[in-house]
C-alpha cells in the first residue's frame, strides 16, 4: 500500500478531490499554506494500492494545472525610514507537489 500526499493549489482542489472520488479513491483534504505567497494550499492524502498509484497521479495532472498570478513582493528598504516598498512580480501557481510513500501498517477502525 502507498499513502499519496499532494499539496495543491486551492482552486484546483475541488476538481481532484471530485474526479478522484469518482474513481473510487477515498481522500482527506487538510487547509494549508504556502511559505514563499502565503497563500491557501490544499493538502490532500490518498491511500493506494500500488497497482493504483498511476491512475491517482494521472488524475492530479489533469486537474492541476500551472498558471501565472502577479502578487506584490516587498523590497528592503535602503534606510530605516523608508519602509518597505511593494512592487508587483509574476509568480507561477498551482500545479502540485506529490509525495508517495510506503505504508508500512494500515488499519481502519
Amino acid at each position: 500500500m502507498k499513502l499519496i500526499f499532494a499539496i495543491i493549489h486551492d482552486e484546483d482542489a475541488h476538481g481532484v478531490m471530485d474526479e478522484l472520488n469518482k474513481k473510487g479513491f477515498g481522500v482527506t483534504k487538510l487547509a494549508s499554506t504556502g511559505g514563499f505567497l502565503k497563500s491557501g494550499n490544499t493538502t490532500i492524502f490518498i491511500g493506494v494500492e500500488e497497482e493504483k498509484v498511476d491512475e491517482a497521479l494521472s488524475i492530479i495532472e489533469k486537474k492541476c494545472k500551472s498558471r501565472k498570478q502577479v502578487t506584490t513582493a516587498n523590497l528592503p528598504p535602503t534606510n530605516i525610514t523608508e519602509g518597505y516598498i511593494p512592487y508587483p512580480i509574476e509568480v507561477t501557481v498551482g500545479g502540485a507537489t506529490i509525495f508517495v510513500l510506503d505504508v508500512d501498517r494500515f488499519e481502519k477502525i
